[in-house]
């Protein structure tokens, strides 16, 4: 296992009995996004939203290395209360819980995967159109970031994962906001870009009660990922969410956050 650093996370917090949730969010979002989730679990889990490098109050990255999945991991198991623990993640957030399972073992004991990113999978399976499309989007963030424009990152980055026209509609008051939060994802491509472990492995490290969640309609990447992770153990669980985005755990929680808590509670 990678050295990792020994920091603190700063997490929310909700409900004060039944088991453990960790929620793990996406890039750009923190903790905050989680808050209509938190309150539909918190009558009967106990649950901890946690921030990762570089937002709330958890510090960022100090760039001196390279970040790996298994730093961001660290934070989640440092957070995590003693015992079982669930696991949520969304997107950056997804690849993270899924290696803080790995971490946790048998302390694991359901994981919700709500459109997970390892994009490193791709290029592991072969699929080249959807790696290079992942690839580009990095390499935007690398290079616009790199030259301190993160407006221009933000403007491709929304537009990716929101849709044509997400950063046009975006509020003038909330784009600095928004270009700030990117900042993070700079150092969160070396992570899942750099990760390594086979999806087939993984099908070893994962809780048996894994959910798989995705819009069939999602972009190329995140929907083939998806596929790569069904076959590497089909008996996984899956739920289709047709038309929400991949945004929905922000945008649509009507429609995402009644499948977590069903699975958490089945």
């Amino acid at each position: 296992m990678a050295e990792t650093i020994p920091i603190a996370a700063d997490f929310l917090e909700a409900g004060s009995s039944g088991t453990a949730v960790v929620l793990v969010h996406s890039s750009v979002s923190g903790a905050r996004q989680w808050r209509r989730l938190m309150d539909d679990l918190a009558g009967r889990f106990r649950v901890r939203a946690i921030n990762l490098f570089g937002y709330g109050e958890t510090p960022p990255w100090p760039g001196d290395r390279t970040q790996t999945l298994d730093d961001q991991a660290a934070l989640v198991e440092a957070a995590a209360p003693e015992g079982p623990v669930c696991l949520v993640g969304h997107s950056f957030g997804g690849s993270v819980a899924m290696k803080a399972a790995a971490r946790l073992g048998p302390r694991a004991a359901k994981l919700v995967l709500l459109e997970t990113n390892p994009f490193y999978l791709l290029d592991q399976a072969g699929r080249t159109t959807a790696f290079a499309e992942a690839w580009a989007l990095r390499d935007t963030i690398k290079k616009h970031g790199g030259l301190g424009d993160w407006e221009a990152a933000a403007a491709i980055f929304a537009d990716y994962w929101g849709g044509a026209g997400t950063w046009g509609n975006t509020p003038a008051e909330r784009r600095a906001a928004f270009a700030e939060a990117l900042k993070p994802n700079f150092f969160e491509w070396d992570a899942v870009m750099g990760e390594t472990t086979p999806a087939a492995e993984w099908a070893g490290l994962l809780p048996r009660d894994t959910l798989l969640v995705c819009d069939p309609e999602t972009v190329p990447p995140i929907r083939e990922i998806d596929a790569i992770l069904r076959d590497a153990n089909p008996a996984w669980g899956h739920a289709e969410v047709a038309g929400a985005g991949h945004m929905a755990p922000l945008t649509r929680p009507d429609l995402i956050n009644p499948i977590v808590a069903g699975f958490l509670g089945g």
